[in-house]
């Protein structure tokens, strides 16, 4: 039950996105929700080598599910495997080399590499550049990591997530920092203006929001949804936002309390049934400041957007044959 100074210190946003929140939160968390036997399961996660994404992955693994470690670096990537076979005494914790801001090794993923059945797929990688940097299809990098790559490789995956007997679920791990920025498409290749990283993460982590939104209404069949994981420390926020890391200090929640909800989401059974929502703290909470909602032209844009730009990646049809372009019996 939440006390009326509940709603004075979440109105804060310091004393609800921080450690002291989730503290708070986590008094109305039923033990049970978490309580479940993984074994048969088939999870993915993006950005497991450090932070929300390893934390997440050590959860899974200690549920004995089959645990998929999506990460770009090889060497972070093995010792993420090494390391949490180790902790958690599993062997169905493997790496899987991926690069999602490479659209061509996202195609290659989904054909040579990933599993014939999925179960959840969580889209947690991500970074904040200090500088403006392009994907390898000339993509701003926030732009291909957060949105380009993991939209594809929701669409490759799609039929394997809800090929099994339960309902397939997919998980975005947005930022609380989405609430700064509205959905905007202008410029998001950054080309006229002076590049802000923050900025561009906050654009694309709204975007994410969005897009899973879209997604639940477009695929009925997977539970879709999104979420934040409060301010939680990581090697990420450390490395990109120093200043930040420093005044926060051990206010910031851990990585496990960060992703307590991404676990809720990927394996209650409380959350099978809900899509298309966006949670904090495992409660379903407004991604809009003050009731107001994107316009569905907007979003419509977004998403005709992501459409062309991922058309624009994937491979070229062959050729038809001679005979075929000349008709039969030329």
């Amino acid at each position: 039950m939440r006390l009326p100074h509940h709603y004075l210190l979440d109105a804060s946003v310091v004393f609800s996105f921080d450690a002291s929140g989730f503290r708070r939160h986590a008094r109305a968390f039923d033990p049970a929700d978490l309580e479940v036997d993984l074994s048969g399961r088939v999870c993915l996660v993006t950005g497991a080598n450090s932070g929300i994404g390893r934390a997440t992955a050590r959860e899974l693994a200690l549920r004995n599910a089959t645990v998929l470690l999506l990460c770009r670096n090889p060497e972070r990537g093995q010792r993420a495997e090494d390391e949490l076979r180790a902790e958690t005494g599993s062997e169905s914790i493997r790496f899987h080399q991926l690069d999602l801001s490479d659209l061509v090794d996202v195609r290659r993923y989904a054909a040579e590499t990933a599993p014939e059945r999925i179960d959840v797929l969580i889209h947690n990688a991500g970074l904040l550049p200090l500088e403006r940097q392009l994907s390898p299809q000339g993509h701003e990098i926030t732009l291909a990591t957060h949105v380009l790559g993991p939209l594809l490789l929701s669409q490759l995956l799609r039929e394997r997530l809800a090929s099994g007997a339960r309902r397939g679920r997919i998980v975005w791990v947005s930022s609380g920092g989405m609430y700064t920025q509205a959905l905007s498409l202008r410029d998001v290749q950054w080309e006229e203006r002076d590049y802000d990283g923050v900025v561009a993460y906050a654009q694309t982590k709204r975007m994410q929001v969005v897009l899973a939104e879209l997604l639940a209404e477009r695929w009925p069949e997977l539970a879709v949804n999104s979420m934040h994981p409060g301010w939680a420390d990581s090697p990420g926020v450390e490395r990109s936002l120093p200043t930040f890391h420093k005044l926060l200090g051990k206010r910031l929640r851990t990585p496990a309390q960060g992703a307590d909800t991404v676990v809720w989401l990927a394996v209650a059974d409380a959350a099978e049934a809900r899509s298309g929502e966006f949670f904090f703290d495992r409660e379903a909470r407004s991604p809009y400041l003050l009731g107001k909602q994107e316009s569905p032209e907007r979003r419509r844009e977004l998403w005709d957007a992501c459409q062309r730009w991922l058309a624009e990646s994937a491979p070229a049809s062959p050729p038809e044959p001679a005979s075929a372009q000349s008709g039969a019996g030329a």
